[in-house]
């Protein structure tokens, strides 16, 4: 199998026309070509009256050593790479590890789904640990919250099966570096699992709330049946950590679990993929010695604009094709007080949801199904924020940072779980605004309108003031008066990164201790948090490993 990259056809190209392009590509009769699938399918939309579709193939074809050696030059024609998932240990490494307290994975959002698969298919029975409910219940709940205003702490957009991710616009794409293909190895999960079979191959794949959650049941079932025990409504309250020297800098080796009914549960190997959205665990942890740093994040509102306004400037006359869909955009400027602004988790035809997991506070996210056919786009536009400049002195000065912002969120929209609102316009000319126009906002329970600079620090509303209308440089018709802000977006990213080694994964100095995934700061989004989960399954498996053979 040979791969070629680079077939470019236009956008309304027949069926006939892929094969064709291939023959003449590769200058070979049509019997010499045996078959073909497609690797990758992109878009260059930089003419808008010209779209182009760019093709990466697999192509099946007689002599492929001969063609390879009369197109040596051609750099984009190259033996097709091995992108199949290869376990790192199996068989004869793991016999005997049943003489061992199971693996546990707390946290059933995309990275520990994925950890608790690996270590289940390589036979090592997890148990997996979720503070919230199944992903049907968990969803009666925040619709629930939605509808009639009654937040359930554990059982909402951050917690329960699928965590955060369940509730968004379920893109799967990244930029984290994935030379083992993992990234793959995630998509093809989900394609077993229910997803649609084009994910593994257009260039901005993305699922939907709904189909996300039979999915996530599908996942559990397979988990289920390879010995996997998954355990709701059982939240981790304390860590046993047995220290290794007289010295606390020794570190400790991870004993086992309390849960919050007071049971224990012994073990030597936990995955911590816990969201970025666990407080009171991060507390738990730092209060126990593991070790924890602050780390950057973003803070801004949510922005709707009419999604057919996002697609006509991306797309002009093709806009509303098929093979397009619903147009994204990325933002980014640098304004003039040294703040990055810059979207984040767009959400094409999508709406914005009521996301808090705490009482008394608001916060929102992004969240899309599979069609992305609702009225408008949202995207979060935000300002990059550090602890060595916005809150110092502490490792989880961070927590207390969102927690005020979404307290002032919760009283500045009435106090009744509605999110404070403003137009675009009125906000960059600084004054409240009073009525909706054109654009009718998406988040329930509803929104108040006010002036949204009542919440953000000063520097924060200087550089989205400035940026609004920079954006529209990028994006015609972007800084539109009655464009509707909708705050408050803090949860971007977790605010700690619980830190780990480079070489073993597991906490800088706690063993056992596999911090993974967004909450530990090491993943953002989908498909990166499935990949850290992959990682970390095999970090937990070699250990177990090495444990087995030192055993007599």
């Amino acid at each position: 199998m040979l791969r070629l990259n680079e077939v470019k056809l236009p956008l309304n190209h027949t069926e006939q026309e892929l094969p064709a392009a291939i023959l003449a590509r590769l200058d070979i009769p049509a019997d010499a070509l045996l078959g073909f699938t497609v690797f990758k399918r992109s878009y260059d939309a930089r003419k808008k009256t010209a779209i182009v579709l760019i093709y990466s193939l697999d192509v099946d074809v007689k002599d492929e050593a001969a063609l390879l050696k009369r197109l040596k030059h051609d750099a984009h024609l190259m033996p097709s790479p091995d992108t199949s998932y290869k376990y790192v240990a199996a068989g004869e490494q793991l016999a005997g590890h049943d003489r061992n307290p199971r693996p546990v994975v707390i946290g059933t959002g995309p990275c520990g789904l994925f950890a608790a698969l690996i270590l289940a298919q390589m036979g090592l029975r997890p148990i997996i640990l979720e503070r919230g409910k199944q992903v049907r219940e968990r969803t009666v709940d925040t619709f629930g919250f939605w509808r009639k205003r009654e937040l359930n702490p554990e059982s909402n957009v951050q917690f329960g099966e699928g965590g955060a991710g369940t509730f968004s616009d379920g893109k799967l794409y990244s930029q984290i570096k994935d030379p083992k293909h993992y990234g793959r190895k995630v998509l093809t999960e989900f394609v077993k699992a229910g997803a649609p079979e084009e994910i593994i191959y257009v260039s901005k794949p993305h699922i939907g709330t709904f189909r996300l959650v039979k999915m996530v049941e599908q996942m559990r079932a397979n988990i289920e049946a390879m010995g996997g025990e998954y355990r709701f409504g059982n939240k981790v309250v304390d860590i046993e950590i047995e220290p290794l020297g007289d010295n606390p800098g020794d570190g400790g080796q991870v004993r086992g679990l309390t849960l919050e009914s007071g049971e224990k549960i012994a073990t030597n190997h936990v995955v911590l993929a816990i969201g970025h959205s666990a407080r009171d665990t991060f507390e738990m942890l730092y209060e126990r010695g593991v070790y924890i740093e602050a780390k950057p994040f973003s803070i801004g509102f949510r922005v709707e604009h009419p999604q057919s306004l996002i697609d006509t400037c991306r797309f002009g006359p093709n806009a509303g094709h098929p093979i397009l869909g619903a147009a994204d955009y990325k933002l980014v400027h640098h304004a003039s007080n040294g703040r990055a602004v810059y979207s984040f988790c767009m959400c094409p035809g999508g709406t914005v949801v009521a996301a808090a997991s705490e009482p008394g506070r608001v916060v929102t996210n992004g969240m899309s199904q599979y069609s992305r056919n609702e009225r408008n786009a949202n995207s979060a536009i935000v300002v990059s924020i550090s602890p060595e400049v916005d809150y110092p002195g502490h490792p989880l000065a961070g927590i207390e940072f969102q927690r005020r912002l979404e307290e002032k969120a919760f009283e500045l929209g009435g106090g009744t779980y509605n999110a404070p609102g403003q137009l675009m316009g009125d906000f960059v000319a600084g004054r409240a605004s009073t009525e909706f126009g054109a654009v009718v906002p998406s988040y329930k329970p509803g929104v108040h309108l006010t002036d949204l600079a009542q919440i953000l620090p000063e520097f924060a509303v200087t550089a989205l003031r400035e940026a609004f209308p920079a954006f529209d440089k990028q994006v015609r018709g972007y800084f539109k008066h009655d464009a509707v802000l909708t705050g408050l977006e803090t949860r971007t990213s977790s605010p700690i990164r619980i830190k780990r080694r480079d070489d073993t994964l597991q906490s800088l100095n706690t063993r056992g201790l596999f911090p993974a995934g967004e909450g530990a700061g090491y993943a953002g989004g989908i498909l990166s948090a499935g990949v850290d989960g992959i990682k970390v399954a095999e970090a937990v498996a070699l250990s177990m490993a090495a444990d087995n053979a030192a055993q007599p």
